[in-house]
């Protein structure tokens, strides 16, 4: 029997942990956690929709309110000095996740920038648009975006590869929309649904799964969702004619140059002969093959050191490592560049990378509070009364804190949170368990808008007016979020 053809299997509902020396406890029982849930919710939207305080701030004190509630007390939250032997709920959950995500996303940044600067990027795009030619521009443009957002964040593929954008529109004279879509759809998907991007590489920390079998689902689940976001980009971009923002154009060419004149004060000398298109790709793939190797060992290969060895470097940790090294050496020392240049490069890209940090780090206490308090158990009983698959449960979740709130990040590690302990009681299997996060990806997607940072960036990149973007991107990020849930519950049919 099917994990989406059936209500979850019903679970013994576990005793409240008798906390005491709470200082809230709200209602004794499960109607009192349910309340305190409730609260909680309310609260994380409010201190970040009205209040506009950071998700970092919003998710800890809300963590701590939501544990003080359910009746933890202050030791069981933050441990105290003279007890050493008394766990921190607040200090493991931050850790617990931490401890997985931190070393991931911040090889995946480094290795991201190189291919930037290196102009890994632009090879990549105008290779495809010499092989695909005018006529078939847009799905270079997007095959670009799929390809290059696997190590790259979403605003930065943007703020990278908007002047091809540009250039392709231009040249064509037709709506920019045509070109801008299916790159922006070929980013997205891949910033929602494969690591080492934030958002499935925390809930893969959260809900216990290998990365190769997140890796496989992201694919599987992420191809047809990206095929049916395209086919609305060339619809909507033949009847919504948008033209190419000379401002843009013009920010852009001056932006290309300071990062020129930046490269030289490195001490990198610009190189006049562009990075071969094989080591772009090679690179890139390297990690992701590593990852992929390792896991089907584990299932296809008896205990042996030739399985030893696989899944050593199929490690995500070792992985990324190998294919940072391999860009420092073939995309920098090779061509010219000092190692002082590499530092300066590597280093300047983890400054964006604290906030993601530490908002992932907070999803993980807010987790570990649900958890500990007896909150999540409380949320998992009323859940498995409700009828409803685990799956589709993990995708309503996700939209209505992703419309609520917009931070994708922040939909992904709550709902992670929220259904982990619907995971914990079943015989779940990894692969299963992966299209759940496939599932929560998708919804973290869902419907951008006006609360959403990419929102701006897209309609400022592109020149498109408010009410266009929401006829265009805010329809398509719905069209990726619809599709890739369709795809991962169906999957769960046979999985």
């Amino acid at each position: 029997m099917s994990p989406l053809s059936l209500p979850l299997a019903a679970s013994a509902p576990a005793e409240t942990p008798p906390h005491t020396g709470g200082l809230l406890l709200l209602i004794d029982g499960t109607a009192g956690l349910l309340t305190v849930a409730a609260i909680g919710i309310a609260l994380l939207l409010f201190l970040i929709i009205k209040t506009r305080l950071q998700p970092f701030v919003a998710l800890l004190a809300v963590s701590i309110a939501v544990g003080l509630m359910a009746g933890l007390s202050v030791t069981e939250l933050f441990g105290t000095v003279q007890r050493s032997d008394a766990v921190s709920t607040i200090e493991s959950g931050m850790g617990g996740i931490l401890g997985h995500v931190a070393i991931i996303i911040g090889l995946g940044t480094m290795l991201g920038a190189i291919l930037e600067v290196s102009g890994g990027a632009e090879v990549l795009a105008s290779r495809l648009l010499n092989l695909f030619g005018e006529k078939r521009a847009p799905l270079a443009m997007g095959l670009t975006g799929l390809i290059f957002g696997i190590p790259v964040f979403f605003d930065v593929g943007i703020f990278v590869l908007a002047p091809i954008v540009y250039a392709a529109a231009k040249r064509s004279g037709k709506s920019i929309l045509l070109y801008c879509l299916p790159l922006l759809a070929g980013l997205s998907m891949t910033h929602a649904f494969l690591p080492p991007h934030p958002g499935p590489v925390a809930a893969a920390g959260l809900l216990h799964v290998q990365l190769g079998w997140v890796i496989l689902m992201g694919v599987v689940c992420g191809i047809p969702a990206v095929l049916a976001a395209w086919a609305f980009s060339g619809w909507i971009g033949r009847r919504i004619f948008v033209a190419v923002p000379q401002d843009m154009v013009e920010a852009a060419d001056e932006a290309k140059q300071a990062v020129i004149n930046e490269q030289r004060a490195a001490g990198v000398e610009p190189q006049e002969k562009p990075v071969p298109l094989a080591t772009v790709l090679g690179i890139i793939g390297t990690p992701l093959l590593l990852i992929l190797a390792a896991t089907f060992s584990s299932i296809a290969l008896d205990p042996s050191t030739t399985r030893s060895v696989i899944e050593f470097f199929g490690h995500p940790f070792v992985a990324l490592t190998i294919a940072l090294l391999l860009a420092y050496y073939l995309l920098g020392i090779r061509r010219g560049w000092s190692r002082k240049s590499l530092e300066t490069v590597s280093t300047s890209s983890l400054k964006p990378v604290g906030n993601i940090l530490l908002v992932v780090g907070a999803g993980g206490v807010f987790g570990a509070v649900l958890k500990a308090s007896g909150v999540a158990q409380a949320l998992s009983d009323t859940f498995n009364d409700v009828g409803l698959p685990v799956i589709v449960l993990s995708y309503l979740i996700s939209v209505v804190l992703r419309v609520a709130q917009g931070s994708a990040t922040v939909a992904i590690v709550t709902t992670a949170g929220i259904v982990a302990p619907l995971l914990t009681g079943g015989d779940h299997s990894q692969p299963f368990v992966a299209l759940v996060i496939m599932a929560i990806s998708a919804g973290s997607i869902f419907a951008s808008h006006v609360n959403d940072g990419g929102f701006w960036i897209v309609a400022k990149y592109f020149g498109i007016s408010e009410r266009d973007t929401l006829k265009t991107w805010t329809v398509l990020e719905s069209v990726l979020s619809v599709a890739g849930f369709v795809v991962a519950a169906v999957l769960s049919l046979f999985v």
